[in-house]
């Protein structure tokens, strides 16, 4: 009788044995910080916790548990979370080195790990600097879209109640942040639905009599006025406020330092979003399209003020179709969305700061974690940034908001790229080492050759908007004006990159210098080899939706 082969003899076979050193004490040690994070959480109070408590605003000491952040978010959380920030070129990427190394700080310690210091110093700080815009920003607006119904009260007022929202929410930790992006995004999705249904019978001609859309719309405003307004130009020109408005995906990232089950949760909720994004974000833009013309005089930018309270195109599709009660529908939609954005501003915000702390490229007062989890410094510091949301009120509000928009407007694009190059050089890295890609527990479609795609698009969208900075859409030649506001994040990056190589004083990071091992998620290979097992024993179908979702 043949000897029973060990549950592991199967592992080492395909793992190199100093991969896993031993299954056994891979296992013991993720038990262990399971058991050491429970034990110690489980010695405070629920309310300490839950940083609701004096004494939740204390230090967290290493025996109160083995991370400093806090284990809370659930995959329903990550889900939320990486579809309410939309969707950007390297969110695969991004899942891939979340998965293997759940740090705090996020895409900027892997900038940091993965490219050079210089660059992670860079990022990290125009990261911060973005979030911290656009707080303010979303402030305002959230403020302006109550004008909607009542006009008489003063924008500053909402501006103030806003903010006592996010203070409000932040004192409940990750927790707070999880649990009102879940409400928030499951009911902009029931949102999106709803316009999605409304956009079809629009576009069919079935809305009121009294409405625009009375008869069959189709798709005359892609033929007059037209679509793609002043061709190639035209498009590169939107690439600031495209690239600002899908900020976010890099949120599933940092949010996994803060999850109960990354290996499990992460995976899908990257690959999940990608087709939830194709229905929940494309497909209203194509009704947008078909039912908004780009001349109307009500979008934004063709009136006075900073945000017409009518400008959204949404609002106007809902004027338009006649419907009693759906305008201010939307209007309530856009509020909750501003004001999840602006909350997930302070905890982008206060966590990259953090770890910029940790890394001593910020103050070192900004490592203070409460004992309920809650970079309490670096929270306290994004927060005040609201305040400058009362500028908007002055006179020359507009125009400084511009301003700071445009400082913030292409940090998206920079995010994802460096995302995807950390990525390229992890797996060069990784490869140099001798290690082997099965020892990688989830790996982003397309290989290395999806993020140098990735990374070719987001060079293009870069060097696109550069040209349009330069010649204007309008024609002519561009002023000093228009072209920083087009391209102000791009001195502004330099110059952090400038900062972050005089204070490192180091070489750049070669690929053989490149720590692969430090800070790796203790895997239990033998029950991840065994749900992999079981999947690919499935039913062809099934193993499809795996594979897609």
């Amino acid at each position: 009788m043949a000897p029973r082969k060990s549950p592991t003899s199967d592992i080492e076979a395909i793992f190199p044995s100093s991969s896993i050193s031993t299954t056994a004490e891979s296992l013991v040690a993720e038990a262990n910080e399971k058991q050491a994070f429970a034990g110690a959480t489980s010695q405070l109070s629920r309310w300490t916790r839950w940083g609701t408590t004096f004494d939740s605003f204390r230090r967290r000491q290493p025996q109160d548990a083995p991370n400093q952040l806090n284990h809370t978010l659930r995959t329903r959380h990550l889900y939320m979370i990486a579809l309410g920030g939309c969707i950007g070129a390297g969110l695969f990427a991004l899942g891939e080195l979340a998965v293997l190394y759940p740090v705090s700080g996020g895409f900027y310690t892997y900038a940091t790990r993965f490219i050079d210091p210089s660059v992670g110093f860079a990022l990290g700080w125009n990261y911060c600097l973005q979030w911290a815009i656009v707080l303010p920003l979303e402030l305002t607006v959230a403020s302006e879209v109550i004008k909607f119904w009542n006009n008489d009260i003063s924008v500053s007022v909402w501006i103030t109640a806003f903010l006592a929202g996010i203070v409000v929410l932040n004192v409940f930790g990750v927790m707070g942040y999880g649990e009102f992006e879940f409400g928030s995004v499951t009911f902009k999705l029931i949102a999106i639905i709803i316009f999605l249904v409304t956009g079809l019978v629009n576009v069919l001609g079935s809305c009121p009599l009294d409405g625009v859309y009375h008869e069959y719309w189709g798709a005359r405003l892609w033929n007059y006025p037209g679509a793609f307004h002043n061709g190639f130009k035209g498009f590169c020109s939107t690439f600031v406020t495209a690239s600002f408005a899908y900020a976010g995906t890099e949120l599933v990232g940092l949010a996994a330092a803060e999850s109960r089950t990354p290996l499990k949760s992460l995976p899908r909720a990257v690959k999940q979003v990608t087709w939830r994004v194709v229905a929940f974000m494309v497909l209203p833009l194509i009704f947008v399209g078909l039912l908004v013309p780009y001349d109307d005089k009500r979008l934004f930018g063709s009136g006075e003020g900073f945000a017409d309270t009518t400008a959204s195109p949404f609002v106007i599709v809902a004027v338009n179709a006649g419907l009693k009660g759906f305008d201010s529908f939307i209007c309530t939609v856009i509020v909750v969305s501003v004001i999840s954005i602006g909350n997930s501003g302070v905890y982008a915000g206060s966590r990259t700061l953090t770890a910029l702390a940790e890394q001593g490229y910020a103050p070192r007062f900004l490592t203070y974690i409460d004992r309920a989890g809650r970079p309490l410094a670096s929270t306290v510091i994004l927060i005040c940034f609201g305040g400058v949301a009362y500028i908007n009120t002055g006179e020359a509000g507009q125009t400084i908001f511009q301003w700071l928009m445009s400082l913030a407007g292409l940090a998206a694009l920079f995010t994802w790229g460096s995302i995807c190059v950390s990525r390229i050089r992890f797996r060069a890295a990784w490869r140099l080492q001798g290690r082997s890609m099965n020892e990688i527990p989830f790996q982003a479609l397309f290989g290395t050759a999806g993020s140098w795609f990735s990374l070719i698009l987001v060079v293009l969208a870069l060097a696109a908007q550069l040209f349009v900075a330069i010649k204007p859409p309008g024609g002519g030649t561009a002023n000093a004006e228009h072209f920083f506001k087009q391209s102000l994040t791009w001195p502004v990056v330099l110059l952090l990159w400038a900062c972050g190589h005089f204070w490192n004083r180091k070489p750049w990071l070669k690929v053989a210098r490149i720590d692969i091992n430090s800070g790796q998620r203790q895997i239990d290979w033998v029950a991840h080899r065994v749900e992999n097992q079981r999947q690919a024993e499935g039913s062809f179908v099934r193993r499809v939706v795996r594979f897609l979702f």
